[in-house]
Parts: C-alpha cells; sequence; structure tokens
C-alpha cells in the first residue's frame, strides 16, 4: 500500500497479521465478528477452500447496518451475514446450528466510513444531526442522553470513557446550554466543548476527548466488548484462535486482561492439598507478544496508529 489513506475509504489496519493469526484451515469455520466494509472478511475467504465437500464457511457479524447492505455485494455461498453486535455471537451461531468455530477475529472500534459520513454525527469535522449510534436502527441518540442526563452522569461519562480532566467543567457547560433548543447538531457540541476547555494537547481538537467518551458510551462499546470476549473464547474449537484488534487504551486493558485471566486461572492457596490433576487448567493460552502496526502502515493510514494486535489459541 502506497500513499495516504482518503477520508471514507476504509482500510483493514493490520490486514495480513490479524487473518495470518487464525491460522485458517481450508476446511474450517471462521467468525468475523466485526465485518465493517469486509477487509478482513475477504482475505479469509480468498484462505478458505473453496472446492470440494468441506469449502469451509464464514460468519460475518456487524451492529452496523450500513456496513450489511455493503456487505450484501460480496456474492460467495462460503459467507453467510448477520446484522448482529458481537456480544450476540452464542444466539447467532446456535441459529446457524453451529456450536463451535475454528477462529473469530474482532477489529474494535468505530469505521473510517462512520467516521466520514456525516450524518453519522460522530465526527465534530461536519455539522450534522448529533447521533453516534452504530445501530442506527435502535437505542438512544447521543442528543437524547444529553437532553436527558444529570450533569453528573454527563461528567461521569466524559471522564471514565473520555478521559477528560476537564470533564466537570464541559458537563457544567452542556446543562447549561441545553436549556434552548437543546444540543442537537455536532458543531453545537464541538463549540461548546471547546468553550470549556482550557488547554490541550498541541493538533488535537478540544472536543476530541468528549466525542470519543460519548460514542462509546452510547454504543456500549466496552460493555460489549467484556461480554463478548468470555463467549468467543467459549465458542472456539480446540486450537481455535481469538484475534483482537483494539484502538484505544481502555479497549486493549479489557482484551489483555481477559486473556490473561483465562491463560493464568486462579491457582489455591500455597500449602493448600490439592492433587496436581484437581488444579484448574489455563482456557487459552497467548500466542506470542501484542503486535503493532508498522511504520509503513501508520504512513500510510494514520487511524492505524494507536491499533495493537492481541492473539489466544483454546486448549
Amino acid at each position: 500500500m502506497s500513499g495516504k489513506v482518503s477520508p471514507g475509504i476504509h482500510v483493514s489496519v493490520l490486514l495480513t497479521e490479524a487473518v495470518a493469526a487464525l491460522a485458517i484451515r481450508p476446511d474450517g469455520v471462521y467468525v468475523d465478528g466485526t465485518f465493517g466494509r469486509g477487509g478482513h472478511s475477504r482475505e479469509i475467504l480468498q484462505q478458505l477452500g473453496s472446492q470440494g465437500r468441506s469449502p469451509g464457511r464464514l460468519i460475518a457479524l456487524d451492529r452496523d447496518p450500513a456496513a450489511i447492505a455493503a456487505g450484501q455485494a460480496m456474492r460467495d455461498t462460503r459467507l453467510t451475514l448477520v446484522h448482529a453486535a458481537f456480544s450476540g455471537l452464542p444466539a447467532v451461531l446456535d441459529a446457524l446450528g453451529v456450536t463451535q468455530v475454528d477462529g473469530i477475529l474482532l477489529d474494535i472500534g468505530v469505521s473510517s466510513p462512520q467516521l466520514d459520513t456525516p450524518e453519522r454525527g460522530m465526527s465534530f469535522r461536519f455539522d450534522a444531526p448529533l447521533d453516534m449510534r452504530m445501530d442506527t436502527t435502535q437505542g438512544e441518540t447521543v442528543a437524547d442522553f444529553l437532553a436527558r442526563a444529570e450533569q453528573s452522569e454527563i461528567e461521569k461519562v466524559i471522564r471514565d470513557y473520555g478521559e477528560e480532566r476537564f470533564a466537570y467543567a464541559i458537563a457544567k457547560t452542556l446543562v447549561a446550554a441545553r436549556s434552548g433548543d437543546g444540543i442537537t447538531r455536532t458543531g453545537q457540541l464541538a463549540t461548546l466543548v471547546a468553550q470549556a476547555v482550557r488547554t490541550r494537547e498541541p493538533g488535537q481538537h478540544p472536543a476530541t476527548r468528549t466525542f470519543q467518551a460519548l460514542r462509546i458510551y452510547i454504543n456500549r462499546e466496552l460493555e460489549e466488548l467484556s461480554l463478548a470476549l468470555p463467549q468467543c473464547i467459549e465458542r472456539l474449537a480446540p486450537q481455535g484462535r481469538l484475534a483482537v484488534i483494539s484502538f484505544h487504551s481502555l479497549e486493549d486493558r479489557i482484551v489483555k486482561r481477559t486473556l490473561r485471566a483465562a491463560a493464568n486461572p486462579p491457582q489455591p492457596p500455597r500449602g493448600v492439598p490439592i492433587r496436581a490433576v484437581d488444579l484448574p487448567l489455563p482456557v487459552v493460552r497467548l500466542v506470542g507478544k501484542a503486535i503493532f502496526p508498522s511504520d509503513a502502515e501508520v504512513s500510510a493510514n494514520p487511524r492505524a496508529r494507536s491499533a495493537v494486535l492481541r492473539i489466544a489459541e483454546k486448549m
């Protein structure tokens, strides 16, 4: 890949590394829990078998209706595309009659089309309705949340999910400003936050952390991840691989802790007489160290700069 990525074009981060992490077998069954625009799915399909009685199978999920609509153009009998959040994976697999799979890939966070489509309301670069939902068919918008929430709740969301040190000042400003027609546009929100934030890191917009926090909260992104990871591990077949790409320290912390806990089950206190055969066994083994994008990938796609890939294998 050469040159910069154009806005609105979704380029799958760590594409080669993530798919390689799955150690794909041509006749295996795999899950892409975050279809997006199909970059990882297309690479998985290329490595699945296409001939004979066991050609392999890919089940792809996405909570964004726009992603599902874009995926309909992929005419491939090995692909099953489902409109669902990845926390709904067990129900999806049960409905398809699949008990175990050979690999699961999760690419956490927001996609470029979501950021670069003004009407999604996820970016302060455009003045648009303040929505931010990944699944536009359900749930409240950010505008709805800001209209009903107490100042303390807004402050907590901005502080906890945005790691924003000016959360109190921002929340106070937003509550004071909503008494009129409400806060319904991304431009309004960005301007109000800029008024409340006294200083900011060079090159970063004052509203960056607040937009991130509200998006994470309204889509329950951290809760979805915490719920999904144990489910993914449970549905893996022996020697099946889980590969997770995260883009934020809050996400990566959840991934790292969950995988480490599964790889290192709690042991009884020293001196307690327990037979070795009765000791809790690891559920997974960690595969290698965390993988980061190369300098070349970050240069071509700056949105890749914070990505980290972690891999585990079912014991």
